[in-house]
C-alpha cells in the first residue's frame, strides 16, 4: 500500500492569519528575500507551505524582539546552518542586546526630562510655560 504524504498549501490571507504577519508584509518579505518565493497556482495566487509558515513565525518572533532586517537575514541564515557555532548567533544577538540597552538608557533620560518639564508647569491659564522655555533653551 502506497501511502502519499499531504502537503497542506495556503493562500497568502490563510499564511497571514497563521503566522500573525498581514499579507502586506508577507509580500514584502519575499521581494527582499527573506521568504522564498512563494509557489504559485495556475491562476496566480500564492501558496505556502508548513515550512514557509515555520520561516514566516521566526520572522515574526525577531521582529518583535526588534531585529532589523539585515539582522534578521542573517539570524534565518545561521539558523538554516546546522553547522554554525552557536557563538556567532550569541554574538549578534548580544549586539542587539546593547543596543537596545542604549536606547533604553536614552528613552530614561527623555522621560525624566520631561517628567521635570511638566512638574515644573502649573499647567494654569498663565501664558507663561515652563515647559514651552525648557524646550526653547539651549
Amino acid at each position: 500500500m502506497d501511502i502519499q504524504t499531504k502537503t497542506t498549501h495556503y493562500t497568502i490571507g490563510e499564511a497571514a492569519m497563521e503566522s500573525g504577519i498581514s499579507a502586506k508584509m508577507i509580500r514584502h518579505y519575499e521581494q527582499v528575500g527573506l521568504l522564498k518565493e512563494a509557489a504559485r497556482t495556475e491562476a496566480g495566487y500564492r501558496l505556502y507551505n508548513e515550512r514557509d509558515l515555520h520561516v514566516l513565525r521566526f520572522i515574526r518572533h525577531s521582529r518583535d524582539l526588534g531585529f532589523s532586517i539585515k539582522q534578521i537575514e542573517e539570524l534565518l541564515g545561521l539558523w538554516q546552518d546546522r553547522e554554525r557555532p552557536s557563538r556567532e548567533v550569541k554574538k549578534l544577538a548580544q549586539s542587539h542586546l546593547n543596543a537596545l540597552e542604549s536606547k533604553i538608557r536614552e528613552l530614561n533620560a527623555m522621560k525624566a526630562e520631561l517628567e521635570r518639564l511638566v512638574h515644573c508647569c502649573k499647567g494654569d491659564s498663565r501664558p507663561d510655560c515652563p515647559i514651552l522655555e525648557g524646550l526653547a533653551a539651549q
